[in-house]
């Protein structure tokens, strides 16, 4: 009896002993990622914010109204596209709640941003895990066009919904602009740290205990038929459970310490730019109206096909690079 009780009392301080070194193992990662994702995130959030209150970001939607319109929107609806490729979804959530928008025109406009949304600072995560810019660039504003032609053909004309009234607007003065951006820099930069810091931790976790092994095994068919390879299925994960933004941590340590190749990093990010943060950003959508099925299948789709384009063209490039090596 005291054998058994003596083995169960090793075999728990030996896990013990396993999780408070995963935990040590990733504090230094973490922090290094952090600091960097920061130095990202808040100098541009200014920025935005300065932009939008000289009025440049309303300038540059005003540009963009004549071609809303063939998307099926209204061209108020530039601006929310256009705050999207700057910021998060929250901000998208708020700038589109002052608007009188049908939920046929949320759905278009939540799939564009969905697809487009926090465009720099996530593009910087996708370029330090071996793919270029520019494609991320071109490939999330292209698809986020595209995207709203597709939907504005297919969708219904009228679709059932229940849309929240749009609150009056609320002026602020640059010094009253100035706080409320300072508190949310402020929240913004615990988030970040606790997040990142958490995912590290839990991914050093799931090694250690051959638990990515197991989600790799488990998701192999469906990242499969995507076109991704098996090594990618946990940063698959991460990037649709907590996005490109928060998940940086884990997606650029994954790449530095070779434990997915640039070029199966460079494969996820044509899915992931196209479809990631499929929890927290679509239930945001659902609660002011949009439907998740709209949200969620056309960006799978498209994904899959930039996947398989990539690999394509991959596979094109070689066979020219051989036959005039």
């Amino acid at each position: 009896m005291n054998k058994e009780v003596d083995s169960t009392s090793a075999a728990n301080h030996s896990a013990a002993h396993r999780l408070k070194g995963a935990a040590k193992l990733a504090l230094k990662p973490a922090a290094k990622t952090a600091i960097w994702l920061l130095k990202i995130t808040i100098p541009l959030s200014l920025l935005v914010t300065l932009l939008g209150y000289i009025g440049v970001v309303s300038y540059i939607a005003n540009l963009l109204n004549p071609a809303f319109g063939l998307m099926g929107l209204p061209g108020e609806a530039s601006l929310v596209f256009i705050t999207s490729i700057f910021l998060n979804i929250y901000s998208v959530i708020a700038v589109m709640a002052q608007l009188p928008l049908t939920v046929r025109e949320i759905t278009i406009l939540a799939v564009m941003c969905l697809i487009a949304h926090n465009l720099f600072v996530e593009t910087a995560v996708q370029a330090k895990t071996g793919s270029k810019a520019w494609h991320i660039v071109l490939l999330r504003l292209s698809m986020a066009i595209l995207s709203a032609f597709l939907l504005n053909w297919i969708l219904p004309i009228h679709m059932k919904g229940i849309v929240p009234a749009a609150p009056a607007s609320v002026s602020q003065n640059f010094t009253e602009l100035m706080i409320d951006w300072g508190k949310s820099a402020c929240i913004l930069t615990l988030k970040i740290a606790i997040l990142v810091t958490l995912l590290m931790i839990l991914q050093e976790v799931l090694k250690e205990f051959g638990v990515i092994k197991i989600l790799s095994k488990i998701f192999s068919p469906l990242l499969r038929l995507f076109g991704l390879p098996q090594s990618t299925s946990f940063l698959w994960i991460v990037a649709n459970i907590l996005g490109l933004a928060y998940g940086s941590a884990v997606m650029v340590a994954e790449v530095e310490n070779g434990t997915v190749t640039k070029q199966d990093a460079d494969l996820l990010n044509f899915h992931i730019a196209i479809s990631h943060s499929n929890l927290e950003d679509l239930l945001l959508f659902v609660a002011i109206g949009a439907p998740l099925l709209w949200m969620l299948i056309p960006r799978l789709i498209l994904a899959s096909l930039a996947v398989w384009c990539r690999r394509w063209f991959l596979l094109r490039k070689r066979v020219v690079v051989n036959q005039t090596a």
